[in-house]
């Protein structure tokens, strides 16, 4: 239940600020909470889905060793991990990563984090579009030889048949 009214709070309180991160597909990105917390949630908004709760951290400044974060999935541990103070690590970046990040306490009432728009530089995004492109005219010249093929032996078909 805890997690239903932290992904309604993160829906009606996104007017913190949001800052831009660029970066490149495959490069790692590190993401700072700046809430002085023990305990953080990082949660990643995407423009069609629900807020999604990665994972949760314990800071404890007196412990000698750090407590692991909490993973909300199992295939989270692959693709993030924290760093001193509740820094969010995201390894190998893909575009499922792509979205806006925030931390935020589990007190009552909740702060959020200023949040962390996380997308690809301009370059990138226009040799994805390019490589779409190829891709689709690659595919209608594919297509257009098919048919021609089609047509060719349609015809040679009839001849043969004719005579």
């Amino acid at each position: 239940m805890k997690i239903i009214q932290l992904q309604l709070l993160v829906l009606i309180c996104c007017k913190a600020a949001v800052s831009d991160l660029l970066t490149d597909l495959g490069s790692n990105v590190t993401i700072n909470c700046d809430l002085d917390e023990n305990e953080v949630y990082w949660i990643l908004l995407k423009t069609a889905d629900p807020p999604t709760v990665i994972l949760r951290t314990l800071y404890n400044i007196q412990q000698i060793t750090p407590i692991p974060p909490f993973y909300y999935n199992k295939t989270f541990r692959n693709k993030y991990s924290v760093q001193f103070k509740h820094r969010l690590v995201i390894n190998n970046v893909t575009a499922d990563e792509l979205g806006v990040y925030y931390c935020m306490n589990t007190r009552t009432p909740p702060k959020l984090s200023n949040s962390t728009r996380l997308h690809l530089n301009e370059t990138q995004l226009t040799e994805r579009h390019n490589h779409t492109e190829l891709e689709f005219i690659d595919q209608n010249q594919t297509q257009i030889i098919i048919i021609i093929s089609a047509l060719m032996n349609g015809l040679l078909l009839i001849l043969l048949i004719g005579e």
